[in-house]
């Protein structure tokens, strides 16, 4: 186990330095092919366009740890987005009731997803692509399928506030904040390795005292509301609430997780392979724009990106299972020898 456990560890440092040069390749590639991409201006551009994507990867990356999916996030973008900004301009409510309002309809679709999932046995894939076609339609038909203006001042405040001398957009350091925090649950706390340990093997966390139902409930709720913070960050960049944005965002978001390393069968991952994917990803969009290409090659490249990340993620997971069946072998015959040793010294 203790070789299978180093083996699996080294694999995945191998895919994260793999990240790190490709980064750095389609830099380099980058800054001969367009004279704007090293720019101050454009590298703050990009881990600005990052921070949004970086929040919400981060909340799927916590469901796809358990074995889940959460199609919903783009969907729960736009409803946040209209329910944060139509609450105080069409209900009349102060901005910050609003936003506590939208964060708990955040929490309730996650509590709903969770609750579908651990006690009607339903799949996820199922659930949450229910809940997709329900956000969309309820930011639909609360904002009569228009963009909801103008934004409450706290909003354009938050928009037009920098750090460092103007320099530095405030939602780049409110991104790292939520990664770092991230990173420390998964890291270097009991329900991080509860996590893990539901994702790895259900019936065995179970077994082991693990309140697995729970645990998963949780991942839930923590991805719809990283959902609608990025929904409430992206409401504040474009000044509007509306019922579109943030659609068919969640293949981005499960795309950065997955080429991160967060394995689609649960249980291996971490919030800095998903950071490294969202600027990988994040500079291709990037990319495309300063080299004046079609923007639906995004798309292209995105899809490209999840299959590639997905057949890795089967191949590694058919190793580790081969690898398991050898040491499970290994170990029985060594039992079976010792246990023929010993009864031959009984024997003798």
């Amino acid at each position: 186990m203790n070789i299978l456990r180093s083996t699996m560890q080294a694999f995945r440092r191998i895919q994260v330095q793999g990240l790190l040069v490709a980064i750095v390749v389609l830099g380099v590639i980058m800054s001969f092919a367009s004279d704007s991409f090293l720019t101050s201006t454009n590298l703050i551009n990009i881990l600005y366009s990052s921070t949004i994507l970086a929040v919400v990867a981060i909340g799927q990356t916590f469901v796809i740890l358990v074995g889940g999916i959460d199609l919903s996030v783009g969907s729960m973008i736009a409803l946040s987005s209209v329910l944060s900004v139509g609450l105080v301009v069409i209900g009349g409510l102060p901005v910050g009731l609003s936003i506590v309002l939208t964060l708990l309809v955040g929490v309730a679709f996650g509590v709903a997803h969770g609750l579908a999932v651990t006690k009607l046995n339903m799949p996820p894939l199922i659930v949450t692509l229910a809940s997709l076609s329900l956000a969309s339609g309820l930011a639909y038909v609360y904002s009569g399928g228009k963009n909801i203006i103008p934004v409450p001042e706290f909003f354009r405040a938050i928009a037009n506030a920098q750090m460092f001398g103007g320099k530095l957009p405030v939602f780049i350091p409110f991104a790292i904040i939520i990664a770092v925090i991230s990173y420390f649950v998964l890291a270097k706390t009991s329900f991080g390795r509860m996590i893990y340990a539901v994702g790895g093997n259900k019936t065995a966390a179970r077994l082991a005292g693990i309140p697995a139902n729970r645990i998963i409930i949780i991942a839930f709720v923590i991805s719809s509301l990283s959902a609608v913070i990025g929904g409430l960050m992206m409401t504040v960049r474009l000044q509007s609430g509306s019922p579109i944005i943030g659609v068919g965002m969640e293949l981005t978001v499960i795309a950065a997780a997955v080429i991160g390393g967060t394995s689609l069968f649960g249980g291996q991952g971490n919030v800095v392979g998903t950071l490294l994917g969202v600027i990988l990803l994040t500079m291709a969009s990037n990319a495309i724009v300063l080299l004046a290409i079609p923007p639906n090659y995004d798309k292209v490249f995105t899809g490209l990106v999840i299959a590639l990340a997905a057949g890795l993620d089967i191949y590694r997971q058919r190793k580790d299972t081969r690898s398991m069946t050898r040491l499970t072998k290994r170990s029985t015959t060594n039992s079976v020898l010792s246990d023929k040793q010993t009864v031959n010294k009984q024997g003798a």
